[in-house]
């Protein structure tokens, strides 16, 4: 699986403004057996905005996002804006942006820019908007409260860079609500909330403080960002992302997330929109908010619309995720998965030259499993001398379909194999030579029902400067959500990609990778002998070795008192999402309890390696949480999380809820007894449970 780090945010399902291209449709071009579905009748999505904004109550008109706030008002050089929970005041001289709500307490929303802007231009107000201008940066700014949420849009003339907005007191000031207990809340992976004055979050080891990544991307899973002190919060919102990346810094001990904007005609990325919600201070609190934007704005693709469309989707509810090795991938191994009690699965495999065949995916299927092959289409190499039958092209697709960076080079390819491939040269010669279709007709004729496809929602998106097929990012994302969505919608396979980010969402049914949020710090340690190699083939170590984390990296990535549920609170409703496949749940022994407890609070599957010398017995372990899980998720996978607690002051037992009560979740990560919950245990209660269904999985 590409590691691939920095993939922007995007198109969701209605907006963002995609290249105005016709479809490719490759696959008709070769007039490959369609693997179409019964398209049921189209659901329509019914735009509210009852939710509340984390807390706060907000009604918004499904028609007017703009309905009942008050007109902006100007005293000197300041503007007021009212939002859902209190008023927001901007400071024209450096944009610092102060929120108050309704108790009175005063919300850091954002310090000055980091940018000089220079001196700002007279502020004009039309009807619900407040204008002005920075003329010495060749900046024009319009700000208006929509839908409970103070929206600000710079737009440039010019390219050029803005460090804004700055969250944290980052003079150490502890100002209004801004105080000891301050905390931020990143979308890295499933998410953290992480306390700004902790020692260890603003060391190195913790892998933020000094590092910067695009929004959107595989680490940074979501285009959002948020603050909580003293009972109160913010929730930041990016809506399109590209150019833009969250910077992390300490200073004086005190950890702060300055977003930085990459102004650029040729990437039409010349404006620039953030939105600012005052919350109850949650931590799942931008979370929230976000799927009150998606739901607003019409670009919320729910799994019950998917499975609608595409009945083979509902097999993914109440199945565990598991790669098959070697002798595992037989008819026999698959067999013998059911009879050990593994009654819903989702079984994948590697692309290394030996597929299942097709009476073992036959058999997958008639047990009522997915199955489906591990496929990329962004590496490129030497046919004679490529290390994967998925990097081999025909033609001269390498190198010829190379991305080329401003200088004309070639941009070498993962782990310095080979080149990453253009998805606008694929797009632009689908007509004449289809070699995606013919690429996807190779990979699954054997019968799968179903398609992991790496890095595309994650990966990368590129700037292509080559002079046959020149790209944008936003063209790249365009290309991507195309050729995803054909292999979904056209072609009807129940569709997974890499750490899907959010923009990828409504073209995918499951994510491997976006559970974890991992430190950037773990790459090279998969390089080091205690991880694994790449062998045996039948069972290469990389994916079975047993290993443990750094203190650094397990503190980081698992410890369940900074892990909070963003990812699940924005997207459970639309796609499942799971761990990456060379992380399974066998591979660090001492965090086999809190990961099993955190699949249960999230409703989100496990994902395993399978092997024949290990089948027996992890298929049996695989069995016994899967037919706990397997009812939750039945009941819950379709359902948003509506609630998510710290029920004690350790944050060490957490509660959530899914749908209206649908199902109640408490586990304990502590080491003490929490009420009649067991140290180490879980309680899961559907609505009509007559008492919780408990789990209390072994350690490692």
């Amino acid at each position: 699986m590409d590691q691939s780090k920095n993939a922007p945010q995007g198109k969701s399902d209605g907006g963002h403004g995609e290249p105005d291209r016709g479809r490719h449709r490759d696959a008709a071009v070769v007039g490959r057996r369609r693997r179409r579905r019964c398209l049921g009748m189209a659901v329509a999505l019914v735009v509210t905005g009852t939710t509340a904004s984390a807390g706060y109550a907000v009604v918004v008109a499904a028609d007017d996002k703009s309905a009942q706030a008050r007109p902006p008002e100007v005293h000197g050089g300041a503007v007021d804006f009212e939002v859902a929970g209190g008023t927001t005041t901007v400071d024209t001289g450096t944009l610092r942006v102060t929120g108050r709500a309704a108790g009175g307490a005063l919300v850091p929303v954002s310090a000055a820019a980091a940018d000089d802007l220079g001196r700002p231009g007279r502020v004009r107000v039309e009807g619900p908007r407040a204008r002005w201008s920075y003329p010495a940066k060749g900046l024009q700014v319009t700000a208006v409260s929509e839908a409970g949420r103070l929206r600000m849009t710079v737009r440039a003339e010019k390219d050029g860079t803005l460090a804004w907005p700055v969250t944290g007191d980052v003079n150490g000031k502890g100002r209004g609500a801004d105080a000891a207990n301050a905390s931020l809340q990143i979308p890295r992976g499933e998410g953290l909330s992480v306390p700004a004055t902790d020692r260890f979050w603003n060391s190195k080891a913790a892998g933020l403080a000094g590092t910067e990544a695009e929004l959107a991307t595989g680490s940074l899973t979501l285009p959002l960002w948020g603050y909580s002190a003293g009972g109160h919060g913010v929730s930041y919102l990016v809506p399109e992302s590209i150019g833009s990346s969250l910077a992390f810094a300490s200073t004086g001990g005190r950890l702060s997330a300055t977003a930085k904007h990459a102004f650029s005609r040729r990437e039409k990325t010349l404006g620039y929109t953030v939105t600012f919600a005052l919350t109850s201070g949650s931590p799942i609190a931008p979370g929230r908010d976000y799927h009150r934007w998606l739901r607003q704005h019409g670009e919320l693709r729910t799994l019950k619309r998917k499975i609608t469309e595409n009945p083979e989707i509902k097999k993914l509810l109440g199945a565990q995720h598991a790669y098959l090795w070697g002798g595992a991938r037989g008819t026999k191994a698959v067999e013998r998965l059911r009879k050990q009690g593994n009654t819903r699965l989702w079984l994948g495999y590697d692309a290394d030259g030996s597929p299942m065949s097709e009476e073992a995916v036959a058999q997958a299927e008639r047990q009522g499993y997915l199955v489906g092959p591990y496929d990329t289409y962004a590496n490129g190499q030497d046919p004679e001398t490529a290390d994967t039958p998925v990097s081999k092209w025909p033609d001269k697709v390498y190198p010829d379909f190379c991305v080329r960076d401003w200088k004309g080079e070639i941009k070498t390819g993962f782990g310095g194999r080979g080149c990453y491939l253009s998805s606008e040269a694929f797009a632009k010669s689908a007509a004449d030579h289809p070699y995606l279709a013919r690429h996807v007709e190779e990979m699954t004729e054997n019968g799968v029902n179903s398609v992991f496809l790496d890095v595309d929602a994650a990966g990368e998106l590129f700037a292509d400067f080559s002079e046959n097929h020149p790209m944008t990012k936003k063209q790249d994302r365009a290309n991507r959500m195309e050729r995803m969505r054909t292999l979904a919608d056209e072609d009807g396979f129940v569709l997974g990609s890499e750490s899907a980010v959010s923009w990828s969402a409504p073209a995918l049914a499951f994510s491997h990778g976006s559970q974890t949020p991992v430190n950037d710090t773990l790459w090279p340690y998969q390089k080091e002998k205690e991880w694994g190699a790449y062998y045996p083939d039948d069972a290469p170590g990389f994916f079975f070795k047993p290993t443990t984390l750094p203190a650094s990296l397990a503190k980081s990535m698992y410890d369940p008192a900074y892990r909070v549920p963003l990812y699940q609170t924005a997207l459970h409703d639309s796609l499942i999402s799971t761990d990456r496949w060379e992380m399974p749940y066998n591979k660090f022994p001492a965090q086999k309890k809190d990961r099993a407890l955190m699949s249960v609070l999230y409703n989100t599957p496990l994902n395993f390696v399978l092997g024949e010398k290990n089948l027996e017995a992890t298929g049996k372990e695989m069995a016994v949480l899967q037919r706990y899980f397997a009812p939750l998720h039945k009941a819950a996978g379709t359902e948003r999380m509506t609630d998510f607690r710290r029920l004690t002051k350790d944050h060490m037992v957490q509660r959530s809820v899914f749908g209206d009560g649908a199902l109640t979740v408490t586990a304990n990560f502590g080491t003490k007894r929490h009420g009649s919950l067991p140290a180490g245990c879980v309680d899961a209660e559907l609505k009509a449970d007559p008492q919780p269904r408990r789990l209390c999985p072994a350690d490692g």
